[in-house]
């Protein structure tokens, strides 16, 4: 167990590696060139957003900044969900 005092010297570091990796992520996003690859790329870029945010709640030690945290993991999810359906049938023809 990592305490929270000893990560307020990381965060600000953390917040820039997350940032730059949600640019790189958002650029692949766009110049993905079929459906899987752009999936995969929304993925990681929620899944960092999602530490992003975790990592701001914990650096102003505010529990009500995670409140954000459940439906974006919500919405990963169901994207995914929706997604394998799509290409389920698409490749059942």
């Amino acid at each position: 167990m990592v305490a929270v005092e000893s990560l307020a010297s990381v965060t600000p570091f953390l917040i820039g590696l997350f940032t730059v990796a949600m640019i790189v992520y958002s650029i692949r996003v766009f110049t993905s060139r079929n459906l899987g690859d752009a999936v995969l790329a929304i993925d990681a870029l929620t899944v960092d957003l999602i530490v992003l945010m975790m990592l701001v709640a914990l650096h102003y030690r505010s529990p009500y900044l995670l409140v954000g945290v459940i439906p974006l993991g919500a919405w990963i999810f169901l994207l995914d969900l929706i997604v394998a359906k799509y290409l389920e049938k698409r490749w059942a023809r």
